[in-house]
């Protein structure tokens, strides 16, 4: 604009606002900056304009502030549509997300005339958000960041779903700060900084941001415009995710098509195998049979083995050792498995373990073989399951025979002994050689196991084996009680995993012995549990003087009473631990000093109520011949208290 001439200024009053008008409009014509449009009227003023004109010049320069205030906006509003257009028009002809994306946070810092705009994506798996795109960056370490949910404005928006602005991010304390993100910041220069949330339906998958390197107020406009971009950005990405699994679903069907028609035939070999070898088992085929049929159909050796590692069936191979590593993970993942270049294959009925299949000769099988495999593990658990269901119908008439043969019958009352030895004829039981009678107890929740175990050891023993009092019982052809119990206790506690305690008593020669026989090994088995022998086996020949006084049913009442009153009496009337003391003293060796730290007490206390000892029973209470008779009536009160535990 010209500058006004002094003649002017100092001219007619009237002149000069007609003047500044005309100026005013040749601004606002040329889309002049907002601070020249005030010029007119305040030169108007200083050449001394009148005041009503003044305010005429005045009121038109306010329209005229408004006016270009609002063709700015439309500008703005036509430059963001624009850019808002382009966008969609990148989305149309989506071929390459990261250069839409690109594209998007481009526009986002040109649009909102800030020194940076950068994009960041959630990452489910890590749980936390990553950089992804970056415009006007100069910070390696700033491009590289990763923001915990929650942590930075970043964090928040990406956790809250919702915009937030910063001022100045340095000094706001609306957010967590972190020292990895505030070194990033700081590095990058930023201070004013808008983040809006990239949603796809209600989630959000990341978060777009401007940011600039001055304290900045982001306005309504800005953060709007900012989430519309936000929206497009995130139907790129989901546009782009949605193209990437429909190619790989493609890709992934097509793969499908090709493995369901190259495994067809293998399926209806398998089927087919399958119905063989259940009809095979259905017609009574054994194990051998089944062994027979698996081998050919796979081409390989073959060997069958129970639960407890006992070899059933074997074809084509040598003795082969079923892995007991292999088999319990072919049972954990329920398919089988290669082991040292043989496949194994656990046999099961639901949870319980049946058997084991070993495979020899085939290192490498093909899916349809592998599934044949596993297959023939299902066909051997039904036949195992059928001949354990004719084992224990023959357990169950066994079990009869043999609480038959253990109850006494009442006094006066004839026992029918050749009907007894009849029956157990039938079942390969000779009952005139010498029989030993075993009690078994273990932990209450695995006596079912237990009875199992015992009958199995019963057929291989050619004994019975049943239940009877809560006790398995077993009745086994031996003239040596004590160390077949010994065998059981070890052997059950091992299989079990839990200690098995034996009582073994006998042996008997005819029907007639049996039932006290029995009486007797329960005896043991409750003399076993009370001296601290749980987890062993023994006869009552075994337990020495203790095992006499059981066999022998003597007075062990009065036994204790004559060996032990004084003390006992001592205790029960003054509260006193006499009888402990002395368990303690000759279970220690007869140290002093071991037993007073069994009994927790000083060993004055050991001395003294030793020395009460010796008072009570006399002074030579602790002589070899004393201490013997004091120890097993101490053993033998011990247990009295543990079959009587009210008295």
């Amino acid at each position: 604009m010209p500058p006004v001439s002094p003649a002017t200024v100092g001219g007619d009053p009237s002149h000069t606002a007609t003047a500044a008008l005309r100026q005013l409009l040749d601004l606002l014509a040329a889309d002049a900056p907002a601070e020249r449009l005030a010029q007119p009227a305040a030169r108007a003023r200083a050449a001394g304009a009148d005041p009503s004109e003044q305010a005429v010049l005045d009121e038109a320069t306010r329209t005229a502030l408004d006016i270009h205030r609002t063709l700015t906006q439309r500008r703005r509003r036509e430059a963001e549509l624009a850019a808002l257009f382009d966008t969609a028009s990148d989305l149309a002809a989506l071929r390459d997300p990261d250069a839409v994306l690109r594209a998007i946070v481009h526009r986002a810092r040109t649009l909102l005339g800030t020194d940076t705009a950068y994009m960041t994506l959630n990452d489910p798996t890590a749980g936390d958000t990553f950089m992804r795109v970056t415009a006007g960056s100069v910070s390696a370490k700033f491009q590289q960041l990763r923001l915990a949910l929650g942590e930075g404005l970043g964090g928040l928006v990406a956790q809250t779903a919702r915009p937030y602005a910063s001022p100045d991010y340095r000094t706001d304390r609306r957010f967590k700060h972190t020292g990895t993100i505030d070194e990033g910041v700081d590095e990058e220069g930023l201070r004013g900084i808008l983040g809006v949330p990239l949603r796809v339906g209600r989630r959000v998958i990341g978060v777009l941001f401007a940011g600039d390197r001055a304290p900045r107020e982001f306005t309504p406009e800005a953060i709007a415009l900012l989430s519309s971009l936000a929206d497009h950005a995130a139907v790129a990405i989901d546009g782009a995710r949605l193209l990437e699994e429909t190619r790989s679903a493609l890709v992934e069907l097509n793969a499908a098509n090709e493995t369901a028609r190259a495994h067809s035939e293998d399926l209806h070999r398998a089927a087919d195998a399958h119905d063989r070898l259940t009809d095979l088992v259905l017609r009574g085929g054994d194990v051998d049979d089944v062994t027979r049929e698996i081998a050919a159909l796979l081409g390989g050796g073959l060997a069958v083995h129970d639960a407890d590692g006992t070899e059933l069936a074997r074809l084509g191979t040598g003795p082969v050792r079923p892995p007991e590593q292999g088999i319990e993970a072919s049972r954990r993942g329920g398919r089988a498995v290669p082991v040292g270049g043989n496949w194994v294959c656990a046999v099961l009925a639901g949870p319980e373990l049946l058997g084991s299949l070993v495979l020899t000769g085939r290192a490498d099988l093909t899916d349809a073989d592998r599934r044949l495999f596993e297959r023939a593990g299902m066909v051997t658990a039904l036949l195992l399951l059928l001949r354990r269901s004719v084992a224990e119908a023959e357990d169950r008439v066994r079990g009869e025979l043999l609480d038959d043969l253990l109850t006494a019958q009442p006094p006066g009352s004839h026992r029918n002994t050749g009907s007894l030895t009849l029956r157990a004829r039938k079942l390969d039981i000779n009952l005139a050689q010498p029989h030993a009678v075993l009690v078994l107890n273990c932990d209450p929740d695995l006596r079912s196991r237990l009875l199992t175990e015992a009958a199995r050891r019963a057929r291989t023993l050619g004994g019975l084996a049943g239940t009877r009092n809560g006790h398995t019982v077993l009745l086994a052809p031996t003239p040596t009680p004590g160390p077949l119990a010994q065998e059981l206790a070890q052997g059950l506690s091992r299989g079990l995993g839990t200690p098995v305690t034996v009582g073994a008593a006998g042996p008997g020669t005819a029907p007639e012995h049996l039932p006290g026989t029995y009486d007797e090994a329960r005896r043991c088995l409750e003399a076993l549990e009370a001296l601290g022998r749980t987890g062993t086996g023994a006869g009552l020949a075994d337990l020495g003087f203790l095992g006499v006084l059981l066999g022998d049913r003597a007075d062990i009442h009065g036994y204790v009473d004559r060996v032990l009153g004084p003390v006992l009496a001592y205790d029960a009337q003054r509260g006193t631990e006499l009888a402990r003391t002395l368990g303690a003293y000759y279970d220690h060796g007869a140290s002093l000093a071991k037993a007073k730290d069994a009994l927790h007490v000083h060993v004055n206390t050991v001395v003294q109520r030793l020395d009460r000892v010796a008072q009570l029973l006399g002074p030579d209470w602790n002589t070899p011949g004393r201490a013997l008779e004091i120890q097993v009536a101490l053993s033998l009160h011990h247990l009295a208290r543990n079959r009587n535990p009210g008295h």
